[in-house]
């Protein structure tokens, strides 16, 4: 019978802190959540020596918060049975050290790690005792600074990291890894990584980088999302190539200087043969009224010719004025001859609008002079995108909120 034990509910609410001790209220436990605001270390440890018995496939563990001093996962709770049987591991908020003494778990497919305080060679250990793991997660875990993940992890093909500052190196040698994402600014060493096919990747500086080395190290790329706060160069021209790539997908969230050139991401399409998906998110506060299009509206910039036969759907989120971003995209509608689908959206994708499911107020969150930056984005596309847009494809625009606006 499969129970979910759920913390938050009575036990750690219980006045004098009476926490259940019969060895038999755990029978039939597979699945167990423990999220704990209120209760001692103590009553913690006693919680999960009654939960966490051999059977166990999933334990969630959201410890509580110690301020100086963090909750001591104990490693005891992993006897032989619980080994055998646990299959998911979340552990949030603690100190967890693994070692070879542990022995191994054979049926543990997924591992995350929040805030726990973990060496990498303790995880290295685990990792090696954990032969069925298929995903590892790592998010603010300061005290790794070396990831190694061996070549015995054959079924290994998802790890995931964010915000673990302190991380220098990532050595993976599992044959099988196929998405990597990545928040960070770690060296890679990553074999020949061949089965890597979804990349996810999000640092300051990050497309000169991406474009520069990504080929040579992940040639067999499919799906690629870069996320950069920054960018002080512009994107090179080179002759390496994203021979697979299917779909590729470049936010850039922070600010920009004002010599941000966004033509010069076609490079990214000219390495990027089989492309079929392209989706590109500008920050609204990147706008500087000195470089749109409007004002300086001489002749728009051309290259040599080179048709796009895959690439079919293009959306740009915050679409702006600036010169440049206006000749990347009729350098588009000239050369993606298989084009079906442009959108052009006036709104910032990082913004909340009236329409949001989720929103408590339905108003649309105004940034700076979005509006007037808005209206002159509907200028430029109507004087010198529109009339570019070939019959076959379908262009859509979407304008400002006219509720909020």
């Amino acid at each position: 019978m499969l129970l979910v034990w759920l913390a938050f509910l009575v036990p750690f609410y219980v006045p004098g802190g009476v926490i259940p001790t019969s060895p038999s209220m755990s029978i039939g436990v597979k699945i167990l959540k423990l999220q704990s605001f209120h209760t001692s270390f103590r009553n913690l440890s006693r919680w999960l020596r009654v939960a966490v018995k051999p059977g166990i496939e999933e334990l969630t563990l959201r410890a509580p918060n110690g301020f100086r001093k963090e909750y001591m996962f104990p490693c005891s709770l992993l006897s032989d049975g619980v080994r055998n049987s646990i299959r998911y591991l979340d552990l949030f908020l603690c100190t967890f050290s693994p070692t070879a003494e542990l022995g191994p778990l054979r049926s543990l497919t997924s591992l995350h790690l929040s805030q726990v305080r973990i060496t990498g060679d303790e995880l290295e250990c685990l990792l090696s005792n954990s032969l069925a793991l298929e995903k590892l997660k790592l998010s603010n875990c300061r005290g790794i600074i070396c990831l190694r993940i061996p070549c015995e992890l054959q079924r290994f093909s998802c790890l995931i990291i964010f915000s673990c500052m302190r991380l220098k190196l990532i050595e993976s040698r599992a044959p099988n890894l196929s998405t990597l994402d990545l928040h960070g600014k770690p060296k890679l060493s990553l074999g020949e990584a061949l089965q890597l096919k979804n990349l996810r990747m999000g640092q300051s500086n990050l497309l000169c980088y991406a474009r520069t080395e990504l080929p040579s190290i992940m040639p067999n790329l499919e799906t690629l999302d870069l996320r950069s706060g920054a960018e002080v160069v512009n994107t090179p021209m080179l002759p390496t190539k994203f021979l697979c790539l299917k779909h590729l997908t470049i936010r850039l969230p922070g600010a920009f200087p004002g010599s941000n050139d966004y033509f010069s991401l076609v490079s990214f399409l000219d390495a990027s043969p089989s492309l079929e998906t392209l989706s590109l998110d500008v920050p609204m506060k990147a706008m500087d009224e000195d470089e749109s299009i409007i004002r300086h509206s001489s002749d728009l910039r051309q290259m040599a010719e080179d048709q796009h036969r895959y690439l079919k759907n293009v959306k740009i989120t915050g679409f702006i004025s600036t010169k440049s971003l206006v000749e990347l995209t009729c350098y588009i509608l000239k050369n993606a001859v298989s084009l079906e689908c442009l959108t052009l959206d006036t709104h910032c994708g990082s913004t909340l609008r009236c329409s949001d499911t989720d929103r408590i107020f339905r108003r649309c969150i105004p940034v700076g002079n979005s509006l007037r930056v808005k209206r002159r984005a509907l200028v430029a596309i109507r004087k010198f995108i529109e009339d570019k847009v070939p019959a076959g494809v379908k262009l859509t625009v979407v304008e400002p909120c006219s509720r909020c606006h």
